[in-house]
């Protein structure tokens, strides 16, 4: 690697291994979330908030992504791709202890400000590696690295659930999570590829405005991290608060979204390549709306349970498959990429916050309403993925020149 050119050379075995590392990475960032969101019921209470409280704190992740999410590119172009991203992943890791430390309103929507940043850098840098490990397999592999961060939030909710089942204070069972999961994060760096700028290459715009092919995309990516990111954050309260069940059993259909998800997307690169992206997409979104329905009139938390594991299985492949479309939508993939990356990203944590705005107004049912109208919108929006569909123009493997990714760098 040279430090004045971002073309290198990477061997086949290289370029394998840097595969495994930023698939470990997409692990253990989804494991964080995972972590996180079975404890929400928990933070809530010792916060002492209302479901319009926890819904405005929840937005403060939306506003922290929203700022800080450009900087990674900057990051990036100063540091270098395996420098920016050991160093935001840690910090992410180690975010995951402040909510559970938050006595109250004000303290909780500030730790939840810095997890949401912190979430935000992480995900673009990681993405952006990702995007460039595919380019140079030339292969998709997007799907799965997706899937490996469901395998990651799945092993984190599996945790969260024992722990809830147990009473176990979530400050102690965060703390635990977040040493483990740094030391293990630092280790999946050391493979990444260490892409890195020109010397003489301007550093990415600390803002820009995405372009339209990108705010198209983005719009299908919306509604499937929309129905991803409520799920996530709510699908604990909802059981808990709709259906009267027991926390560990709340905690449970956390796990149950997240093993769908993780299940669906580990597959989704052979569906996509036999199916192609817009029928894909389409069927899920099917799938998704059936579960959506499911929970909102569902008249037993197993039920529900069912509905939101079917809603996971439907959004599951729209993200990988909205960057990969964006990235194919013109000359320049990366802005496209970063905007789309910034939509979708921002979605999933505006979600929760709206979800819980309207519970207040209304009810968590009604909340789900709109969860499943927009499910639907992904079946009359699946024609825009269609340049998602894998074209393969050559091999980029052992003489990958192709350099740049969605950080600018």
């Amino acid at each position: 690697m040279t430090n004045d050119s971002t073309v290198t050379v990477y061997g086949t075995e290289q370029v394998k291994r840097a595969r495994i590392a930023v698939a470990a990475v997409f692990t253990v960032h989804g494991a964080v979330t995972g972590s996180f969101a079975t404890r929400v019921p928990w933070i809530q209470d010792h916060a002492g908030v209302s479901a319009g409280q926890l819904g405005l704190a929840l937005a403060f992740p939306a506003i922290g992504a929203s700022i800080a999410m450009p900087l990674a590119g900057r990051i990036s172009h100063r540091f270098g791709a395996r420098t920016a991203l050991r160093g935001l992943l840690t910090l992410w890791t180690l975010a995951l202890i402040l909510p559970a430390l938050a006595p109250n309103l004000i303290t909780l929507c500030a730790a939840l400000f810095v997890y949401g940043a912190t979430a935000g850098m992480s995900d673009v840098a990681m993405n952006a590696l990702g995007v460039e490990v595919e380019n140079r397999l030339d292969k998709s592999i997007m799907s799965g690295l997706h899937g490996m961060w469901s395998v990651g939030a799945l092993a984190g909710s599996a945790a969260g659930t024992v722990a809830a089942h147990t009473a176990t204070d979530a400050r102690t069972h965060h703390l635990v999570a977040a040493l483990v999961l740094t030391t293990l994060g630092l280790i999946a760096c050391r493979n990444v590829l260490d892409i890195q700028s020109r010397t003489d290459e301007e550093p990415p715009p600390r803002f820009t405005l995405p372009p339209k092919s990108a705010l198209v995309i983005g719009a299908v990516g919306f509604c499937a991290v929309f129905a991803e990111g409520a799920s996530l954050d709510w699908s604990a309260v909802y059981l808990r608060d709709v259906l009267d069940s027991s926390d560990g059993l709340a905690a449970a259909s956390t796990t149950a979204f997240a093993l769908m998800m993780a299940v669906a997307r580990i597959a989704g690169d052979r569906i996509v390549d036999r199916f192609g992206a817009v029928r894909t997409v389409r069927t899920g979104g099917v799938v998704a709306t059936a579960g959506g329905l499911l929970v909102v009139f569902s008249p037993s938390p197993a039920v529900a349970m069912c509905g939101f594991g079917l809603l996971g299985l439907g959004v599951a492949v729209v993200v990988p498959l909205a960057f990969a479309a964006a990235g194919r939508s013109g000359p320049n993939p990366s802005q496209p990429i970063a905007g789309v990356a910034t939509i979708t990203y921002t979605s999933g944590l505006i979600a929760p916050s709206a979800i819980g705005s309207l519970a207040e107004a209304t009810s968590l049912v009604v909340s789900f309403g709109v969860v499943t109208v927009l499910a639907l919108g992904l079946v009359l929006g699946a024609g825009v993925l269609r340049s998602a569909d894998r074209k393969v123009t050559g091999s980029a493997v052992g003489g990958g020149t192709k350099t740049k990714s969605a950080t600018g760098t």
